[in-house]
């Protein structure tokens, strides 16, 4: 088991990320628990996996073109970010309602050390951005049998 210093200023700050999800507000992107002046217009929704061998996170990332979007991974954090552009106004068109959002996001996540970062791979289709992370050997269960006797 790892043991890990308590640190009350990370219980605040993870308080406040969750305060920011229940109000639908992106919390600001943090590396190494430091926030990054990057402000972000928009947030995609995310889902992330696991099964015994990787971790999965699916971002929804709509209208958005594989060079505007970057993935990083960099002291144990993977960090997603790009731009979605807004259409430049038509003559003779008029938006009675514009509820998309534009601009650019920026999504952060600490990776556990279970994680092998060598090995991450991306793929992007139909507006769906997904990242695999493979587990390191060790963290891979193995069955033992138990002899009784």
């Amino acid at each position: 088991m790892t043991l890990v210093r308590w640190d009350p200023f990370r219980e605040l700050e993870d308080m406040s990320d969750r305060l920011n999800r229940m109000c639908n507000r992106p919390a600001l992107p943090r590396i190494n628990g430091k926030e990054t002046m990057v402000v972000a217009d928009w947030v995609p929704s995310v889902d992330v996996s696991e099964t015994d061998g990787e971790y999965q996170i699916k971002a929804e990332i709509p209208d958005v073109k594989k060079e505007d979007v970057k993935v990083t991974v960099e002291d144990g954090v993977l960090t997603i970010q790009g731009e979605r552009k807004q259409e430049k106004e038509e003559k003779g068109k008029k938006y009675h309602r514009i509820e998309r959002s534009y601009g650019s996001f920026v999504r952060s996540f600490t990776l556990p050390d279970l994680v092998d970062e060598e090995k991450v791979k991306a793929e992007f289709k139909d507006g769906v951005l997904n990242l695999q992370l493979p587990k390191t050997e060790k963290a891979k269960p193995k069955a033992i049998e138990v002899m009784v006797g």
